[in-house]
């Protein structure tokens, strides 16, 4: 039941993440207060799965780029992040563990002027578009971030990319909603 929409703006090395605001179980829905897309430090991300992973990821004490990582910030994702993600989820209770195969949940991050996507099975993802989406109206979400990134119509502003992503899921699926809150972090 969400909607997570990441976009970036090549030309200026900023991620735009943006979120919609339901919860819910089954067929039941609430609007949230608390929000799915936050900045903690140098990391923006957006998440679905959980809102008990969401908040882990929003106040946790995230692993700090050193000037060395900035060259590959794909590799310090596998080999620094997700390891601090996965003692995160596994210290906190919150890991999942079945058939001796560990998982967590679906966020994307934005870091040092790049866009990741994780998996549930901790995978890191990066997107070949300039924008990638998740949650159940992700399919939607993606077939509008596709036309506007390749029309003259409709603006080149990316922030409004992203509103119109989520508006275009929250149109055609009844588990995605607004208010939405989309914010944006630049390259250090």
């Amino acid at each position: 039941m969400t909607c997570i929409v990441g976009f970036l703006d090549e030309k200026n090395s900023e991620v735009y993440i943006g979120a919609d605001s339901l919860g819910g179980c089954g067929h039941s829905v609430t609007t949230r207060k608390d929000p799915k897309v936050f900045i903690n430090e140098d990391y923006i991300m957006g998440f679905t799965s959980s809102f008990r992973m969401g908040q882990l990821l929003q106040f946790a004490s995230l692993p700090k780029m050193k000037h060395e990582d900035m060259s590959n910030t794909y590799k310090f994702m596998v080999t620094k992040f997700i390891p601090c993600v996965r003692e995160l989820f596994k210290n906190s209770g919150y890991s999942k563990i079945s058939n001796n195969e560990e998982s967590g949940g679906n966020f994307l991050v934005g870091l040092n002027g790049c866009l990741f996507s994780v998996e549930e099975d901790f995978q890191v993802s990066v997107p070949h578009e300039v924008y990638e989406a998740c949650g159940c109206g992700y399919d939607l979400a993606r077939g509008s971030l596709y036309t506007s990134q390749n029309s003259s119509i409709v603006s080149e502003k990316p922030k409004s990319k992203v509103k119109l992503a989520l508006e275009s899921a929250s149109n055609a699926s009844g588990f995605v909603g607004a208010p939405f809150l989309i914010l944006s972090k630049k390259k250090p």
